[in-house]
């Protein structure tokens, strides 16, 4: 399947980096998040991707256009140094478009903008580029082919330090609980989508607003349940803790080093459902 990447945004809540780089383009370790995410879709088989470019595409078209495999592969080097035989490669299998969709679009109008380069698609993967999770993939696109539903998206209740408080007009607190226990889950960036979504979307509007609540009221929506791992990269706080994680060598984002039985075993540990 095609994975449509949205990284064409300004990234305001990350204006020092992205002032610099697109928000897509910062840092983890040594890769930007950008790399990581198409690192882990090439991991399941999904090689091919279009980035919806926006803000600073220029700098996105840069770094792949002067993407040097031997930085980070294994080589041999020969020929009087003159010639270099990879050992291993990262994306010389990737098939990448490159697609300029505006520099103050919303996700909504950059996906209307490449349905012609997903022409022929019976389905698609999307993602927001900008959070990093092990979910094994296989399995959300095969319980929401099972499920028949028009747009999937993955389903995460937040860990962070935040209180959900529920109150009455008159100011009474009914209850107060961290976040992680509320019952409460966000939209995390992941999707499944039909090629039917484009009858459910209206130019201008944005993705997971009028065309979501379109597919709700038609039974067409699937939350895929996830308890691993899944964290953004939205905020200074969120690019320095998984700084110090990649620094202590806790990457569980990085599916691609797991071998076949950690894969599996998280599968079956975590599982999924329909919410």
């Amino acid at each position: 399947m095609k994975v449509v990447l949205f990284c064409g945004g300004l990234g305001m809540r990350m204006r020092d980096y992205s002032e610099e780089v697109p928000k897509p383009m910062i840092k983890v370790g040594y890769r930007p998040v950008l790399w990581n995410i198409m690192k882990y879709y090439a991991h399941f088989g999904h090689k091919d991707f279009i980035l919806c470019l926006g803000h600073k595409g220029d700098f996105i078209k840069r770094y792949f256009v002067e993407y040097e495999e031997y930085t980070s592969n294994n080589f041999v080097l020969n020929n009087g140094n003159r010639e270099i035989k990879l050992l291993n490669s990262d994306l010389d299998d990737w098939n990448i478009t490159f697609v300029d969709t505006g520099m103050t679009s919303n996700v909504g109008q950059r996906l209307m903008k490449v349905r012609p380069y997903l022409e022929g698609e019976e389905m698609f993967l999307a993602n927001y580029a900008d959070g990093l999770t092990d979910m094994p993939l296989n399995m959300m696109i095969d319980q929401f082919e099972k499920s028949g539903k028009t747009g999937g998206f993955l389903a995460y209740q937040p860990t962070q330090s935040f209180h959900v408080v529920h109150l009455r007009d008159n100011g009474k607190v009914d209850s107060i609980n961290p976040i992680s226990k509320s019952g409460l889950f966000i939209n995390a960036g992941y999707f499944v989508l039909r090629k039917e979504i484009f009858d459910y979307m209206e130019y201008g509007e944005e993705l997971v607003v009028e065309p979501f609540q379109r597919l709700i009221k038609d039974s067409k929506l699937y939350g895929h349940q996830y308890e691993g791992f899944w964290m953004p990269l939205d905020t200074f706080k969120d690019k320095q803790q998984i700084d110090d994680m990649y620094v202590e060598g806790i990457t569980p984002w990085q599916v691609w080093d797991q071998s076949e039985a950690e894969m599996t075993a998280k599968s079956v540990q975590n599982g999924a459902e329909k919410i």
